[in-house]
């Protein structure tokens, strides 16, 4: 059975112009969001349908997109009584938010006895390639379902990794963003040291690009939103203290030892606890540079 009707849950930053993909590519959407405003506005844009609930719409959807700040609006969202009452059987739930791998499989069996089928899809590349449907997709959950859903994932992503089972995608772009945000904090500390030293800041990174410290920060994030002020990543600080705490909660959970997760981790969250869970995560610097 093919996924036509699709109800997107989340309409932010990155789940606006996700759901404006799947509406450009065909899909029926209707989008849902706590702010009735904000689900109404990208339906008068998009040619689409909104609410404010999901128990509202589900009855009639193929398929449930989420993308919420954290595990817990998924479950809260995706276990509601009200909705697993109004699932219509097949429904496919596919949560593209970042969350806590373990519980994305607890969720997932919760589900199951519903005749709802869960898939975790994290996406990275940020807000630019959400817009223009170039996402990265870590995709996990049993292959006939994926396959189902491939479509979907194809109108907002370019790049889609089948992982293996349910949690699994979580657990990679928890990993991803491990090691993109221990390469943001190195990034930051090597900011802090060569401009005390008299370095030029738009030398240092030019130098990175084309040497071995090159990564996704020192192309992207520095020059662009730290040494020129900006701060306008779009990515919250929020967000990303809370996406290493994942990959660390589950090293932790697979008994490894990660010191350096588990320092990044500190850095981070202390940032955000000064600075505030909504802001830019570039501007984590300010914190560090001030020291």
């Amino acid at each position: 059975m093919s996924v036509r009707s699709v109800a997107f849950v989340g309409i932010g930053n990155m789940g606006a112009p996700m759901a404006a993909n799947l509406a450009r590519a065909g899909f029926a959407v209707t989008a849902v969001d706590a702010d009735a405003g904000r689900a109404a506005a990208w339906a008068g844009a998009h040619g689409g349908a909104s609410a404010t609930a999901l128990s509202d719409v589900v009855a009639g959807c193929d398929a449930v997109v989420t993308m919420l700040p954290t595990g817990f609006e998924v479950r809260e969202v995706l276990a509601d009584p009200a909705v697993l009452a109004a699932a219509p059987p097949g429904l496919i739930a596919i949560d593209m938010s970042s969350a806590d791998p373990v519980g994305t499989r607890t969720l997932g069996a919760d589900l199951s006895a519903h005749g709802v089928t869960l898939v975790d899809a994290p996406v990275s590349g940020g807000v630019p390639r959400a817009a223009d449907g170039s996402l990265a997709i870590m995709v996990g959950g049993a292959a006939d379902v994926v396959e189902r859903a491939r479509p979907l994932l194809a109108a907002m992503g370019d790049r889609i990794f089948e992982v293996g089972a349910l949690g699994n995608g979580h657990a990679m772009k928890s990993l991803n963003n491990f090691v993109a945000g221990t390469a943001f904090v190195a990034c930051c500390e090597a900011l802090v040291v060569g401009e005390r030293f008299g370095l030029d800041p738009t030398v240092m990174f030019e130098i990175m690009n084309v040497s071995t410290g090159r990564c996704f920060n020192t192309d992207l994030v520095m020059r662009q939103h730290v040494v020129s002020g900006e701060f306008a990543s779009g990515f919250a600080l929020g967000l990303l203290a809370k996406d290493v705490g994942i990959a660390d909660g589950l090293a932790h959970e697979m008994g490894a030892s990660t010191p350096l997760a588990d320092l990044v981790t500190l850095l981070l969250a202390d940032a955000r606890d000064r600075l505030g869970h909504a802001v830019d995560h570039t501007r984590a610097y300010e914190v560090w540079s001030a020291r």
